[in-house]
């Protein structure tokens, strides 16, 4: 392939990428504003780089003209969990968009790889739009929790560094260091209620904070400074509580006092 041919081949990868690590994110957004527990954790993506294209090529034998067909992973995104529950919800969550289609799953977690690899793999196809019309894509979506995405880059940085070819005492210690990752993950899930109430219960807390913080701030538009000071005064108070319940019933008296004071400022202005 002309070498300036491969920024046009790529080009479309990259903007698929960006465009779906925006939606994951987002979704992760409204779960969390919302007050709910996402099991997402983060999101990231890349398109392979030239070189390492070639080289996955020249290792499985690839001929250039099915370069797109055959290597499924010129472009990828990573989502990390917390547990390893949320893997399977992950994933049906992307088998329900209708913006992806799901071409075939590779399970890894359950069926670990020999070298201690974990890893759950969806292989795509995704729309992008481009100034020459719609190309679809195949891509790789890659489900991991962040105990298996530490190994996973341990042992791409070893397999990089020895040419595939890792010492054998240090494999062992790779499958050593696998058993315990799921020794890990599987003493994470025992406490997984328990961790998910705090980060549920600080969400909210948050979320309620933002309103009645909001909510102020539009009042100095429409109330007296005084009656504003008295509010803000009232919420420090309570704040300082640390009292949910609390929190929750400011926060509807201020939306009744916000409401009252913007009808009055609308009957006003239709005087």
């Amino acid at each position: 392939m002309d070498i300036l041919l491969w920024h046009k081949l790529l080009g479309p990868y990259e903007l698929a990428v960006q465009e779906l690590v925006l939606k994951f994110r987002h979704m992760k957004k409204e779960y969390q504003d919302r007050g709910m527990y996402c099991p997402i954790e983060s999101v990231e993506g890349r398109v392979k780089t030239v070189s390492s294209i070639l080289d996955k090529m020249k290792r499985k034998n690839i001929p250039m003209d099915q370069l797109e067909e055959l290597v499924e992973d010129i472009a990828g995104v990573r989502i990390i969990c917390q547990f390893v529950e949320d893997i399977e919800k992950v994933s049906r969550m992307i088998e329900e968009r209708s913006d992806i289609e799901v071409q075939y799953e590779k399970d890894y977690v359950k069926n670990m790889k020999e070298s201690g690899y974990r890893s759950y793999q969806l292989i795509i196809f995704y729309t992008v739009h481009t100034l020459e019309g719609q190309k679809n894509l195949q891509m790789e979506i890659q489900i991991r929790t962040m105990d298996m995405d530490f190994w996973a880059t341990v042992e791409h940085s070893l397999q990089y560094k020895y040419k595939e070819r890792i010492p054998e005492h240090i494999k062992r210690r790779l499958s050593n260091a696998a058993n315990a990752i799921i020794a890990l993950d599987n003493e994470m899930s025992s406490v997984r209620s328990e961790i998910m109430d705090v980060q549920n219960s600080f969400q909210l807390h948050a979320r309620i904070v933002s309103d009645i913080l909001n909510n102020i701030q539009n009042l100095y538009g429409t109330a007296n400074e005084r009656e504003v000071l008295k509010i803000q005064d009232e919420f420090y108070r309570i704040y300082e509580l640390n009292d949910i319940d609390q929190l929750k019933r400011f926060s509807k008296e201020l939306d009744s006092i916000a409401e009252g004071y913007r009808v009055q400022s609308l009957s006003s202005e239709e005087m």
